[in-house]
């Protein structure tokens, strides 16, 4: 069972991150007046001002944090300081270039930017522990700081790691995992094209190749490294903090990034977890293809989702106010009206309790001069400032809502093995990443409430026991342990759907010479006989469920039943496996599990939604249109249903029952009209 997480927001929240290095000292006080009368409690400050405090290598300086944290508490402005180990200064990367991060090919990330270091260089780890125990020990008691951030999204901008220091480290981390250079060989399948190690010192780090094609064991193991190395680096600065926190006080990093195991980051280093949400990157010119057929900007509750799955009652420490852009890339339109406060209440329905805006002020000067706050340039009031007003009064009717819990009606099953196996793995990302997204919006015009949960080595069945149905699309990579907790979980009353190629990897990434679904054979009774991509001569593969023809989607197995307790529920109606089981059910103890041959398509899951009586489970509650989202929020036996329409045109709710309007505090029923972009909060 995971560790519980150690703080909780109070009440519902607004903050701002604000940068007084970047303005006038004489403007602070205004700033933070004008913050105040906005209905924003909290600020974030300091995550990229290490020069600051120590401008000259050993050389510490603490008045000017001082003075303005003294400003914040004349002001009654609580204050999250964030330790600034993402941008090292110049008098650091120029004295010891070995801290720099570098590309596959060994060049080095230099100075300009930002986290261009790696986590694995001793003198980056001892002058940031040097830093943060300065600013720990200075500002912790202040009584005007309530938390720290670590860092500033761990893992962003790249989450590969090529230095000299990483090659050390990666050797080391291997020497304790596999103690000899044999098992190596063997969990790494180095007699293939004659890879066999026979000294650790000729183990590196992935380096350029033909191809750019490298061994996918060896890649595998690397990507864990990368996450044990940002999680002692976490870890590391966390202690440090800790040591000097005043009672109360919490500490957070923010972000979700890749090759990083968010949950044992959050166990072992944080007392709550906090996201960056950036809705409009959905879209972003030249990033990101409008595609309003995966919902556009609704697609960020899916990253909320996984935030919470870490983080069951988290926080957003940068909440989109304004357009995005950077001088060198990404381009995108301003938030139209009401959207800001649509994304803002998008946090908040997914089980955020803390809101805090990115930024104040618009930049006046650096990369992000076009990554727009509430402010602008001009620092007149504007739309954003009234929208800000809006938005904290829409909180205000809602304050029971703070530790409510997120109320789904199934889960998506996720692990990161299989994650960072499918980053490594075409065949396995084409599957896994398409059919995801498909569950996810099948869910979402469903209008079903879904969790993402991850399997962990501390995962208990009584945790997916939770839910009364799983989906775990495509789990190549599965352990005994994995498969026992599965099997737990069905013969206690949980139903598990699970798609192709599962069970077909062991731990290494290697394939495993035994029919799949491998290590679930036995459970579902059935055995694959042989699978296919679909290609473009053979059409759309269809198979027949129930008088439906539904998609099979990219990838089909042929399916066949080994025992007498499995059935077939569809098959498949097109290739030349036409006539073959495509579907199959197995009742087990209390419970079943679901053997689908194919890859999930948004028609085909809401027929299993249909099927599992998943679909609309609010539907005697209030019916909604297909471009508004419903979340659940529970605490106790009241229920909080937030309705948010992405649209922009007026959508009509139906409410079947009388409800409560939040905003009104007026009892609402039958047909409401919801303007563009607009949220809706009842209680019942």
């Amino acid at each position: 069972m995971r560790k519980q997480q150690t703080y909780q927001w109070p009440q519902l929240t607004v903050g701002v991150c604000y940068y007084p290095e970047q303005w006038d000292e004489a403007m602070w006080r205004e700033d933070l007046r004008r913050m105040r009368e906005a209905g924003i409690r909290c600020i974030r400050i300091g995550e990229f001002a290490w020069n600051k405090v120590e401008p000259e290598e050993g050389k510490f300086t603490f008045d000017f944090f001082a003075r303005f944290l003294d400003v914040a508490e004349e002001a009654g402005m609580k204050v999250i300081f964030g330790t600034p180990t993402a941008t090292p200064p110049a008098w650091l990367t120029e004295g010891y270039p070995e801290v720099l991060n570098c590309r596959q090919d060994g060049v080095p990330y230099r100075h300009g930017m930002r986290r261009h270091y790696n986590y694995n260089s001793p003198v980056y780890r001892l002058l940031s522990a040097r830093i943060v125990e300065a600013l720990a020990s200075h500002y912790a008691p202040h009584p005007a700081v309530v938390g720290w951030q670590i860092d500033n999204e761990i893992n962003c901008e790249t989450c590969d790691f090529y230095s000299e220091s990483d090659t050390d480290a990666f050797r080391t981390f291997l020497q304790e995992k596999y103690g000899t250079l044999d098992a190596l060989n063997r969990a790494w399948g180095t007699v293939f094209w004659n890879q066999t190690y026979t000294a650790w010192e000729e183990i590196y780090v992935p380096r350029t190749t033909i191809h750019n094609s490298t061994n996918p064991h060896q890649v595998l193991d690397y990507i864990r490294f990368v996450s044990d190395s940002a999680i002692r680096f976490c870890k590391m600065q966390s202690d440090i903090v800790r040591k000097h926190c005043k009672p109360g006080d919490f500490i957070t990093t923010n972000g979700l990034f890749g090759h990083l195991d968010n949950h044992r980051m959050m166990d072992e280093a944080l007392d709550v977890y906090t996201y960056d949400s950036y809705p409009d990157f959905a879209f972003c010119m030249n990033e990101h293809p409008l595609q309003s057929r995966n919902l556009n900007d609704r697609r960020w509750s899916q990253h909320l989702m996984e935030t919470r799955s870490v983080c069951p009652h988290f926080g957003i420490m940068e909440q989109q106010s304004g357009a995005l852009g950077w001088n060198t890339r990404m381009e995108s339109p301003a938030p139209k009206p009401g959207q800001m406060t649509l994304w803002a209440m998008q946090s908040v329905a997914h089980g955020a309790d803390y809101v805090s805006f990115f930024r104040w002020r618009t930049s006046v000067m650096g990369t992000e001069m076009y990554w727009h706050g509430i402010l602008d340039y001009d620092n007149r009031d504007n739309r954003k400032l009234r929208e800000l007003k809006e938005f904290v009064q829409k909180l205000q009717p809602i304050q029971e809502l703070a530790g409510a819990d997120y109320e789904a009606s199934f889960a998506l099953v996720r692990d990161y093995d299989n994650d960072w196996d499918a980053e490594l793995d075409a065949w396995h990302s084409r599957l896994t990443w398409k059919s995801q997204e498909e569950i996810f919006i099948a869910a979402q015009l469903a209008h079903t409430p879904m969790d993402i949960l991850y399997l962990l080595d501390s995962t208990e069945a009584a945790e997916l026991l939770r839910y009364p149905v799983l989906f775990y699309p495509h789990g190549l990579i599965l352990t005994e342990e994995h498969a026992a907790l599965l099997r737990a979980y069905v013969e206690q009353g949980g139903t598990l759907v699970i798609g192709a190629r599962t069970g077909q990897k062991d731990a290494t990434g290697q394939c495993v010479m035994a029919p799949m679904p491998g290590l679930l054979a036995e459970a579902t009774q059935t055995d694959v006989t042989e699978g296919t991509f679909v290609g473009p001569a053979d059409g759309v593969v269809c198979m027949d469920w129930a008088g439906q023809s539904l998609d099979t989607g990219v990838y089909n197995e042929v399916l066949a039943l080994t025992g007498p307790e499995a059935t077939v529920l569809a098959r498949y109606a097109g290739n030349y496996y036409a006539g073959a089981p495509a579907l199959t059910e197995r009742r087990l103890g209390k419970g079943r599990i679901l053997h689908f041959g194919g890859t999930f398509t948004r028609d085909t899951v809401r027929a299993f939604l249909d099927y599992l009586n998943l679909s609309e489970p609010w539907g005697d509650v209030l019916t909604l249109p297909a471009d508004c989202e419903l979340c659940v929020r529970r605490k106790g036996e009241t229920r909080l249903f937030f309705v948010l329409n992405y649209a922009a045109a007026p959508q009509t709710v139906t409410l079947h029952v009388p409800l409560t309007d939040m905003e009104t505090g007026e009892t609402a029923e039958g047909a409401v009209a919801l303007r563009p972009y607009e949220v809706k909060v009842y209680r019942k």
